[in-house]
């Protein structure tokens, strides 16, 4: 399957989320897609011994979302089998008072993955053209910059080595209805709950709308958004999977060589 018709393309205004099928799978059966997967994850656990070894480059996962469509459970089920030695994981709160003191990259560029590493973000600097946009916390001049900021920022870690790559975990408002009805459900799942999803859900459009734009315009080609249709979990998984693997062995990652000859060692 080609993942590329799942990226969207550099140069757009913005999109039109309604356009993308939120329950795809790709025309895959799903036993064949779990099958797949494991040989995904493996594979992605080979390339990150890789990358962790040659110490030269890292990986930024950025995953973004409405609520219910499933971060924690991708990142669970992608990365969870990979080594933890070579991982790192943010996820991002609203900003404390010293954080909000600086520059809103401030705090993110702090947990850009070291060289080595892959690093994962759960929500990110994008909250600021998102969260930020919606119930208006800065004036629109200021936020508007904030695409071109984040852009060159983007950019900065793609030169000094780091590979972007960026989900956007796509559902629909019924989808994220019935996660949020399974939480209310299960007594298991009440602290994933808090009454204030749903004043976030009312904003559903308004939220819609910002991704479109943020998406569209901050999609480049060395770090660009992959539209991932997320109802079915394990299309999600599989198709998150298949894109990573192509990035880590896109970066042609090299073992370092010994610094002495293997073949003259006698171990006694």
């Amino acid at each position: 399957m080609d993942t590329g018709i799942y990226r969207v393309k550099p140069g757009e205004k913005r999109i039109d989320l309604g356009a993308w099928d939120t329950d795809d799978d790709g025309g895959l059966a799903r036993d064949v897609a779990d099958v797949e997967s494991l040989k995904l994850t493996e594979r992605i656990a080979q390339l990150q011994e890789r990358l962790y070894a040659e110490g030269k480059r890292s990986v930024l996962v950025v995953l973004q979302a409405m609520d219910g469509a499933g971060k924690d459970s991708t990142i669970k089920s992608v990365f969870g089998p990979l080594n933890p030695q070579g991982l790192s994981l943010t996820s991002f709160k609203a900003p404390c008072g010293h954080e909000r003191a600086h520059d809103f990259l401030w705090r993110v560029h702090a947990h850009t993955p070291s060289r080595g590493y892959i690093g994962l973000f759960n929500r990110s600097h994008y909250e600021d053209v998102l969260v930020v946009r919606v119930k208006n916390l800065v004036q629109e001049s200021i936020w508007k910059k904030r695409y071109k900021h984040i852009v060159n920022f983007e950019e900065l870690l793609v030169d000094e080595g780091t590979a972007v790559v960026k989900f956007y975990l796509h559902v629909s408002r019924d989808y994220q209805r019935e996660r949020l009805q399974k939480r209310l459900d299960d007594p298991a799942k009440h602290w994933k709950f808090e009454p204030n999803d749903l004043t976030e859900r009312a904003l559903w459009k308004d939220y819609r709308e910002a991704f479109e734009v943020a998406v569209a315009k901050t999609s480049t080609k060395d770090a660009p958004w992959y539209i991932i249709p997320a109802e079915k979990r394990w299309f999600r998984n599989w198709l998150v999977a298949k894109i990573m693997v192509e990035t880590l062995e896109s970066m042609d990652i090299q073992l370092p060589k010994p610094d002495f000859d293997p073949k003259s060692i006698v171990i006694k």
